[in-house]
Protein backbone atom coordinates (compact mmCIF):
# COMPACT_ATOMS: atom_id res chain seq x y z
CA UNK A 1 0.00 0.00 0.00
CA UNK A 2 1.09 3.07 -0.88
CA UNK A 3 2.00 5.77 2.12
CA UNK A 4 1.19 9.15 2.19
CA UNK A 5 3.78 11.44 3.28
CA UNK A 6 3.19 15.02 4.53
CA UNK A 7 3.25 18.72 2.05
CA UNK A 8 5.70 20.76 1.60
CA UNK A 9 6.21 24.25 2.20
CA UNK A 10 7.75 27.79 2.17
CA UNK A 11 9.70 27.97 5.47
CA UNK A 12 11.45 31.57 4.96
CA UNK A 13 11.63 34.53 2.13
CA UNK A 14 14.24 36.74 1.10
CA UNK A 15 14.19 39.14 -1.70
CA UNK A 16 17.13 41.76 -3.19
CA UNK A 17 16.60 44.65 -5.75
CA UNK A 18 20.10 46.55 -6.95
CA UNK A 19 20.04 50.29 -6.03
CA UNK A 20 20.16 51.49 -9.38
CA UNK A 21 16.59 53.20 -10.36
CA UNK A 22 15.99 54.02 -13.83
CA UNK A 23 12.63 55.71 -14.10
CA UNK A 24 10.69 56.52 -17.18
CA UNK A 25 11.64 59.98 -17.34
CA UNK A 26 15.47 58.52 -17.95
CA UNK A 27 14.16 56.30 -20.60
CA UNK A 28 12.51 59.11 -22.45
CA UNK A 29 16.10 60.70 -22.38
CA UNK A 30 17.29 57.11 -24.02
CA UNK A 31 14.77 56.25 -26.45
CA UNK A 32 11.62 57.39 -28.13
CA UNK A 33 9.04 57.17 -25.84
CA UNK A 34 7.56 59.01 -22.81
CA UNK A 35 6.27 58.60 -19.14
CA UNK A 36 2.45 58.53 -19.95
CA UNK A 37 2.99 55.71 -23.42
CA UNK A 38 4.69 53.58 -20.84
CA UNK A 39 2.36 53.91 -17.65
CA UNK A 40 -0.65 53.40 -19.91
CA UNK A 41 -0.13 50.37 -21.74
CA UNK A 42 2.05 48.48 -18.61
CA UNK A 43 1.47 50.35 -15.55
CA UNK A 44 5.11 50.33 -15.23
CA UNK A 45 7.18 53.61 -13.81
CA UNK A 46 10.28 52.89 -13.14
CA UNK A 47 12.73 49.39 -12.42
CA UNK A 48 15.86 48.45 -11.10
CA UNK A 49 19.26 48.15 -13.05
CA UNK A 50 22.28 46.02 -11.58
CA UNK A 51 25.17 47.69 -11.41
CA UNK A 52 27.98 46.63 -14.32
CA UNK A 53 30.09 44.71 -11.62
CA UNK A 54 26.98 42.56 -10.55
CA UNK A 55 25.93 38.99 -11.90
CA UNK A 56 22.83 37.23 -11.35
CA UNK A 57 24.48 35.02 -8.92
CA UNK A 58 25.29 38.57 -7.01
CA UNK A 59 21.74 39.39 -6.93
CA UNK A 60 20.75 35.65 -5.99
CA UNK A 61 23.46 35.51 -3.02
CA UNK A 62 21.46 37.80 -0.58
CA UNK A 63 17.78 36.98 -1.50
CA UNK A 64 19.30 33.59 -0.03
CA UNK A 65 21.04 34.41 2.54
CA UNK A 66 17.98 36.51 3.89
CA UNK A 67 15.74 33.67 3.30
CA UNK A 68 17.47 31.21 5.30
CA UNK A 69 17.65 33.49 8.38
CA UNK A 70 13.64 34.25 8.36
CA UNK A 71 13.93 29.93 7.89
CA UNK A 72 16.19 29.48 10.63
CA UNK A 73 18.53 27.59 8.49
CA UNK A 74 22.34 27.53 7.65
CA UNK A 75 24.44 27.25 4.52
CA UNK A 76 25.35 23.11 6.46
CA UNK A 77 21.61 22.23 6.40
CA UNK A 78 20.99 22.69 2.85
CA UNK A 79 20.36 19.33 0.81
CA UNK A 80 19.41 21.00 -3.04
CA UNK A 81 19.38 24.25 -4.55
CA UNK A 82 17.20 25.09 -7.60
CA UNK A 83 18.18 28.20 -9.60
CA UNK A 84 15.50 29.75 -11.54
CA UNK A 85 16.98 32.10 -14.23
CA UNK A 86 17.38 32.50 -17.79
CA UNK A 87 20.46 34.30 -17.79
CA UNK A 88 22.68 32.62 -15.78
CA UNK A 89 26.21 34.28 -14.75
CA UNK A 90 27.75 32.30 -18.12
CA UNK A 91 26.57 30.09 -20.20
CA UNK A 92 28.72 27.38 -18.53
CA UNK A 93 29.02 26.01 -15.79
CA UNK A 94 25.03 27.28 -14.37
CA UNK A 95 24.64 29.61 -11.66
CA UNK A 96 23.27 26.65 -9.35
CA UNK A 97 26.73 25.54 -8.30
CA UNK A 98 28.41 28.99 -8.50
CA UNK A 99 25.54 30.32 -5.77
CA UNK A 100 26.36 26.52 -3.91
CA UNK A 101 30.27 27.95 -3.64
CA UNK A 102 29.20 31.66 -2.76
CA UNK A 103 27.29 30.47 0.06
CA UNK A 104 29.38 27.73 1.22
CA UNK A 105 26.62 24.74 1.31
CA UNK A 106 29.04 22.22 0.40
CA UNK A 107 26.20 19.40 1.02
CA UNK A 108 23.80 20.82 -1.12
CA UNK A 109 23.43 19.40 -4.94
CA UNK A 110 22.59 22.23 -7.28
CA UNK A 111 20.89 23.01 -11.09
CA UNK A 112 19.76 25.57 -12.85
CA UNK A 113 15.66 25.39 -14.18
CA UNK A 114 15.29 27.69 -17.02
CA UNK A 115 11.40 28.30 -17.84
CA UNK A 116 10.96 31.96 -18.38
CA UNK A 117 9.47 33.90 -15.95
CA UNK A 118 7.10 30.74 -14.60
CA UNK A 119 10.11 29.65 -13.40
CA UNK A 120 10.09 29.93 -10.41
CA UNK A 121 6.76 28.19 -9.92
CA UNK A 122 8.54 25.01 -11.84
CA UNK A 123 11.20 25.93 -9.42
CA UNK A 124 9.03 25.11 -6.47
CA UNK A 125 6.56 22.22 -7.71
CA UNK A 126 9.89 20.11 -8.02
CA UNK A 127 11.29 21.45 -4.78
CA UNK A 128 7.96 20.57 -3.19
CA UNK A 129 8.08 16.73 -4.60
CA UNK A 130 11.56 16.24 -3.00
CA UNK A 131 10.22 17.82 0.08
CA UNK A 132 7.04 15.98 0.18
CA UNK A 133 8.72 12.72 -0.57
CA UNK A 134 11.52 13.31 1.99
CA UNK A 135 14.17 12.67 -0.35
CA UNK A 136 15.66 16.07 0.00
CA UNK A 137 14.41 17.81 3.71
CA UNK A 138 15.55 21.57 3.27
CA UNK A 139 16.03 23.32 -0.34
CA UNK A 140 16.93 26.72 -1.53
CA UNK A 141 14.29 27.45 -4.19
CA UNK A 142 16.41 30.63 -6.09
CA UNK A 143 14.74 32.92 -8.53
CA UNK A 144 16.82 35.95 -9.68
CA UNK A 145 17.14 37.34 -13.32
CA UNK A 146 19.58 39.97 -14.99
CA UNK A 147 17.43 41.31 -18.29
CA UNK A 148 18.71 44.84 -18.63
CA UNK A 149 21.84 42.59 -19.90
CA UNK A 150 19.72 40.98 -22.96
CA UNK A 151 17.28 44.29 -23.43
CA UNK A 152 18.03 46.05 -26.71
CA UNK A 153 18.12 49.69 -25.39
CA UNK A 154 17.74 51.17 -28.89
CA UNK A 155 14.21 48.70 -29.14
CA UNK A 156 11.37 51.20 -27.12
CA UNK A 157 8.97 48.28 -27.33
CA UNK A 158 10.79 46.20 -25.08
CA UNK A 159 13.00 48.44 -23.42
CA UNK A 160 10.91 49.62 -20.58
CA UNK A 161 9.55 46.38 -19.19
CA UNK A 162 12.22 44.91 -17.68
CA UNK A 163 14.51 44.74 -14.57
CA UNK A 164 16.76 43.06 -12.41
CA UNK A 165 16.29 41.35 -9.07
CA UNK A 166 16.16 38.22 -6.97
CA UNK A 167 13.63 36.10 -4.57
CA UNK A 168 14.44 32.96 -2.84
CA UNK A 169 12.52 30.42 -0.59
CA UNK A 170 13.70 27.33 1.77
CA UNK A 171 11.05 25.03 1.20
CA UNK A 172 10.83 22.34 3.88
CA UNK A 173 8.26 19.16 4.51
CA UNK A 174 5.32 20.51 6.61
CA UNK A 175 1.95 18.93 7.86
CA UNK A 176 -0.98 17.32 5.70
CA UNK A 177 -3.56 20.42 4.43
CA UNK A 178 -0.28 23.18 5.18
CA UNK A 179 1.73 24.77 2.43
CA UNK A 180 1.81 23.50 -1.52
CA UNK A 181 -1.36 22.05 -2.05
CA UNK A 182 -1.79 22.21 -6.02
CA UNK A 183 0.30 23.09 -9.03
CA UNK A 184 0.19 22.73 -12.49
CA UNK A 185 3.17 22.90 -15.02
CA UNK A 186 1.93 23.95 -18.79
CA UNK A 187 3.45 25.40 -22.11
CA UNK A 188 2.64 25.67 -25.37
CA UNK A 189 5.62 25.18 -27.55
CA UNK A 190 4.45 25.88 -30.62
CA UNK A 191 4.67 29.33 -29.73
CA UNK A 192 8.59 30.07 -28.72
CA UNK A 193 9.65 32.11 -30.91
CA UNK A 194 7.39 34.67 -29.37
CA UNK A 195 10.14 36.11 -26.53
CA UNK A 196 13.37 34.74 -27.93
CA UNK A 197 17.13 35.95 -27.92
CA UNK A 198 17.86 34.60 -31.41
CA UNK A 199 21.25 34.03 -31.25
CA UNK A 200 24.07 32.94 -28.70
CA UNK A 201 22.87 29.23 -28.73
CA UNK A 202 23.55 26.38 -30.45
CA UNK A 203 21.52 26.69 -33.29
CA UNK A 204 22.80 30.11 -33.92
CA UNK A 205 26.63 30.81 -32.66
CA UNK A 206 28.10 34.07 -32.29
CA UNK A 207 29.38 35.37 -35.02
CA UNK A 208 30.66 38.83 -36.22
CA UNK A 209 27.13 38.58 -38.70
CA UNK A 210 24.85 37.82 -35.58
CA UNK A 211 26.30 40.73 -33.00
CA UNK A 212 26.03 43.27 -36.26
CA UNK A 213 22.04 42.19 -36.79
CA UNK A 214 21.79 42.76 -32.61
CA UNK A 215 20.39 38.94 -32.52
CA UNK A 216 21.88 38.56 -29.11
CA UNK A 217 19.12 40.90 -27.55
CA UNK A 218 15.89 40.03 -26.71
CA UNK A 219 12.87 39.68 -29.07
CA UNK A 220 9.16 39.98 -28.65
CA UNK A 221 5.84 39.94 -30.12
CA UNK A 222 3.92 42.22 -27.25
CA UNK A 223 0.58 41.37 -28.82
CA UNK A 224 0.71 37.76 -28.86
CA UNK A 225 2.02 37.30 -25.70
CA UNK A 226 -0.55 39.92 -24.03
CA UNK A 227 -3.41 37.48 -26.21
CA UNK A 228 -1.69 34.31 -24.42
CA UNK A 229 -1.27 35.52 -20.91
CA UNK A 230 -4.61 36.42 -20.58
CA UNK A 231 -6.39 33.50 -21.61
CA UNK A 232 -3.36 31.09 -19.63
CA UNK A 233 -3.83 32.67 -16.34
CA UNK A 234 -7.32 32.36 -15.88
CA UNK A 235 -7.07 28.48 -17.38
CA UNK A 236 -4.34 27.68 -15.35
CA UNK A 237 -5.75 29.76 -11.82
CA UNK A 238 -8.92 27.34 -12.34
CA UNK A 239 -6.73 24.25 -12.75
CA UNK A 240 -4.97 24.70 -9.73
CA UNK A 241 -7.73 26.18 -7.83
CA UNK A 242 -10.08 23.13 -8.83
CA UNK A 243 -7.61 20.72 -7.78
CA UNK A 244 -7.05 22.05 -4.19
CA UNK A 245 -10.92 21.74 -4.08
CA UNK A 246 -10.91 25.64 -3.20
CA UNK A 247 -12.34 28.56 -4.96
CA UNK A 248 -11.37 32.11 -6.17
CA UNK A 249 -13.45 33.58 -3.49
CA UNK A 250 -11.33 31.55 -0.69
CA UNK A 251 -8.05 32.85 -2.13
CA UNK A 252 -6.52 35.99 1.00
CA UNK A 253 -4.01 37.13 -1.87
CA UNK A 254 -3.15 36.48 -5.66
CA UNK A 255 0.33 36.84 -6.67
CA UNK A 256 0.71 37.16 -10.12
CA UNK A 257 3.50 37.23 -12.45
CA UNK A 258 4.31 41.39 -12.13
CA UNK A 259 4.69 41.50 -16.55
CA UNK A 260 2.32 44.16 -17.01
CA UNK A 261 -1.11 45.74 -15.12
CA UNK A 262 -3.30 45.52 -17.77
CA UNK A 263 -2.79 41.61 -17.46
CA UNK A 264 -2.48 41.51 -13.79
CA UNK A 265 -6.31 43.22 -13.43
CA UNK A 266 -7.38 41.42 -16.83
CA UNK A 267 -6.52 38.06 -14.86
CA UNK A 268 -8.23 39.42 -10.76
CA UNK A 269 -11.30 40.40 -12.76
CA UNK A 270 -11.59 37.05 -14.49
CA UNK A 271 -11.22 35.37 -11.96
CA UNK A 272 -13.53 37.49 -9.53
CA UNK A 273 -10.97 38.59 -7.41
CA UNK A 274 -10.57 42.31 -6.10
CA UNK A 275 -7.58 44.48 -6.72
CA UNK A 276 -7.40 44.51 -2.79
CA UNK A 277 -6.68 40.86 -2.80
CA UNK A 278 -3.66 41.26 -5.00
CA UNK A 279 0.06 41.87 -4.90
CA UNK A 280 1.17 44.10 -6.99
CA UNK A 281 4.43 46.16 -7.42
CA UNK A 282 5.34 46.07 -10.91
CA UNK A 283 5.26 49.56 -11.12
CA UNK A 284 8.55 50.37 -9.29
CA UNK A 285 10.21 46.92 -10.21
CA UNK A 286 9.58 46.19 -13.80
CA UNK A 287 9.58 42.93 -15.14
CA UNK A 288 12.42 40.96 -13.74
CA UNK A 289 11.31 37.85 -15.08
CA UNK A 290 12.08 34.68 -12.66
CA UNK A 291 12.48 37.05 -9.71
CA UNK A 292 8.83 38.31 -9.87
CA UNK A 293 6.67 36.14 -7.73
CA UNK A 294 9.15 35.59 -4.98
CA UNK A 295 10.25 39.00 -4.87
CA UNK A 296 6.50 40.12 -4.28
CA UNK A 297 6.26 37.08 -1.88
CA UNK A 298 8.72 38.46 0.12
CA UNK A 299 7.60 41.99 -0.13
CA UNK A 300 3.81 40.67 0.40
CA UNK A 301 5.41 39.24 3.72
CA UNK A 302 6.87 42.12 4.74
CA UNK A 303 4.07 44.45 4.73
CA UNK A 304 2.22 41.49 6.85
CA UNK A 305 -0.17 40.55 3.76
CA UNK A 306 0.70 36.60 4.16
CA UNK A 307 -1.22 35.12 7.45
CA UNK A 308 -0.82 32.00 8.83
CA UNK A 309 -3.76 29.33 7.08
CA UNK A 310 -4.00 32.15 4.21
CA UNK A 311 -4.91 30.41 0.86
CA UNK A 312 -2.41 32.39 -1.89
CA UNK A 313 -2.67 31.81 -5.54
CA UNK A 314 0.25 32.03 -7.72
CA UNK A 315 0.24 32.15 -11.84
CA UNK A 316 3.12 33.16 -14.22
CA UNK A 317 3.47 32.90 -17.51
CA UNK A 318 7.09 33.51 -20.04
CA UNK A 319 8.98 32.30 -22.89
CA UNK A 320 8.24 29.11 -24.04
CA UNK A 321 5.78 29.56 -23.90
CA UNK A 322 5.74 28.44 -20.67
CA UNK A 323 2.62 28.95 -17.57
CA UNK A 324 1.76 27.83 -14.27
CA UNK A 325 0.01 28.22 -11.74
CA UNK A 326 -0.16 27.30 -7.71
CA UNK A 327 -2.16 27.01 -4.47
CA UNK A 328 -0.60 27.36 -1.55
CA UNK A 329 -1.87 27.32 2.30
CA UNK A 330 0.02 29.46 4.01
Amino acid sequence: MHKRVGGAGIWGLGRYLPERVLTNAELERMVETNDEWIVSRTGIRERRIAAGDQTTTDLALPASRQAMERAGVTPEDLDLIIFCTNNPDTVIPAAGPVLQGKLGATRAGAFDLVAGCSGYIYGLSVASQFAASRTYLTILVVGADMLSRVVDWQDRTTCVLFGDGAGAAVVRPVPDGRGILSFRLACDGTKAGEIIVPAGGASRPATHGTVDAREHYLRMNGREVFRFAVTACEKVAREVLDAAAVSAEDVALFVPHQANLRIIENSARRLGIGMDRVMVNVDRYGNSSAATIPVALAEAEEQGRLKQGDLVLLVGFGAGLTYAGMVIRW
